[in-house]
């Protein structure tokens, strides 16, 4: 007698099976970066920037990386000098976090967190700070809570676009 898995369960096993590896972009990354954050440009979740600029930051990037070898999810940790009085320690800014719309849901986003995460202390950073224009849900099950542009790095918190109504999320790291 056969038995047959529901086919829920079935796509499921599959998914948790295919957990993406994680990876320091890379410049030739470039075109790949700006194409998996394109449909969050267009819902205004995402500031729009030019391959170049992908290519030219791509050291701040981890990517997720599925089997077939094709970009499934990305977040950009940027770190920031601790300004005067902030005690000394460096700040960091995560940015341009995104996931193929394919792999939401199937934990490619919290790899990616978790990842960055380990990245901020690997740099000492004293806190991580990001902006986010949906609920903050993931952020939120790591331990950002809503906080002030004054306490963010003022050079990132000055850039933030006031018509995009982000809310300001940070940890400490």
């Amino acid at each position: 007698m056969t038995t047959t898995m529901p086919r829920p369960a079935l796509e499921a096993g599959a998914l948790r099976a295919a957990a993406p590896s994680v990876r320091f972009a890379r410049a030739e990354d470039a075109g790949e970066l700006a194409a998996l954050s394109r449909p969050f440009v267009r819902a205004g979740a995402l500031r729009e920037r030019p391959v170049s600029l992908y290519a030219a930051q791509a050291a701040d990037f981890l990517v997720a990386v599925g089997p077939a070898g094709r970009l499934e999810g990305c977040v950009g940790l940027r770190v920031y000098p601790a300004g005067p009085g902030e005690g000394g320690a460096p700040a960091g800014v995560l940015y341009n976090f995104c996931v193929a719309g394919h792999r939401q849901g199937c934990g490619v986003g919290a790899v990616l967190l978790r990842s960055a995460l380990t990245r901020a202390r690997a740099r000492s950073l004293g806190a991580l700070f990001t902006a986010t224009t949906g609920g903050g849900r993931l952020f939120q099950r790591y331990g950002f809570t809503s906080t002030a542009a004054s306490l963010a790095p003022r050079a990132w918190a000055e850039s933030l676009d006031p018509r995009r109504d982000a809310r300001i999320l940070a940890r400490a790291v």
